[in-house]
């Protein structure tokens, strides 16, 4: 519903109010094209319901506009309907009991990441849209063999949100597996999956066979490959040619001193899907060690 709708629909809604509006309001669909004079004239309420049509951003920027759209933006009726229906669930999930008087404050708090379920995910709302992201810690995730010391080990690190991240001590057999519901996520939003990582000084083997990530969303299938190390060489040329994929992945700094490779993207509809994300290098038969794994991250596209 367009903001003009929502104006005109509403219970107190009265036309006279309206008088001096500039006709270019009607086709830019803004707030910001009301003289302020005619703002004045409309009840709280009927302003709150208008800016609970509109995004987080577009309230936290109107907010300026005068003290009588300050006043409204205030109101639950507006944080209410930027808040998931399943918030009740997620703030009783929370490690950490949440601090807030009012749904504008519990939004600006799940705008932070939140630990859940016992500390092995994180929840997070994106200010500017109020989509919902998660990140599965290690533990949430199926890596082959990672119950066996000669192979992987368990360490906490200062850098990391959560209690443990796995650590590859020597393998020749690269598993890593999550999945995810799209219940939980935000409808009809274009997401992204990424595994969280870092790589250790003394990582070795991990530049000699390109890794293969998948992610998979009923029929839909985004593959690619990344090498782990990258070196612009000519073996690792030849080697893009023996792993299927549309894409080549990268190994990207996200600021929090972790990286992360996008391992593709899906489509969050209205129907309960599972997600399967992945990441393997099974035909190297090499040995390889010295990755550290926090988890995977599922997030929002941005510019959608």
């Amino acid at each position: 519903m367009h903001i003009f709708q929502a104006m005109t629909s509403h219970k107190s809604f009265k036309p006279d109010a309206f008088q001096g509006i500039k006709p270019e309001f009607h086709k830019r669909h803004s707030l910001f094209a009301l003289k302020e004079t005619s703002l004045s004239m409309l009840p709280e309420d009927c302003l709150s319901a208008i800016l609970s049509f509109t995004t987080p951003e577009d309230a936290f920027r109107s907010s300026l506009v005068s003290s009588t759209f300050r006043s409204a933006v205030d109101s639950d009726v507006v944080w209410e309907s930027f808040l998931p229906p399943d918030y009740p669930e997620i703030v009783l999930s929370s490690v950490s009991p949440l601090k807030f008087s009012s749904k504008k404050e519990l939004f600006q708090c799940l705008c932070d990441p939140v630990l859940i379920d016992g500390g092995n995910k994180i929840f997070k709302l994106e200010k500017s849209s109020g989509k919902k992201s998660y990140m599965l810690s290690a533990k949430e995730l199926s890596i082959t063999w990672s119950s066996n010391p000669l192979y992987w080990g368990w360490i906490s690190m200062s850098e990391s949100r959560f209690s443990r991240v796995a650590v590859l001590r020597t393998t020749d057999w690269l598993e890593i597996r999550g999945n995810i519901r799209t219940q939980i996520l935000t409808p009809n939003t274009t997401y992204g999956a990424y595994l969280i990582l870092k790589i250790s000084d003394r990582a070795y083997g991990l530049d000699s066979m390109p890794s293969e990530i998948t992610v998979e969303v009923g029929n839909q299938v985004s593959s690619g490959s990344v090498f782990l190390q990258h070196q612009e060489s000519k073996k690792q040329r030849e080697m893009w040619k023996l792993v299927e994929g549309n894409h080549q992945g990268v190994l990207s700094e996200r600021g929090d001193r972790w990286m992360e490779i996008e391992l593709g993207q899906f489509f969050s509809g209205e129907n309960d899907e599972e997600v399967k994300m992945s990441l393997l290098e099974v035909k190297g038969c090499h040995l390889k060690g010295g990755l550290v794994i926090e988890g995977i991250e599922v997030r929002p596209k941005e510019h959608q």
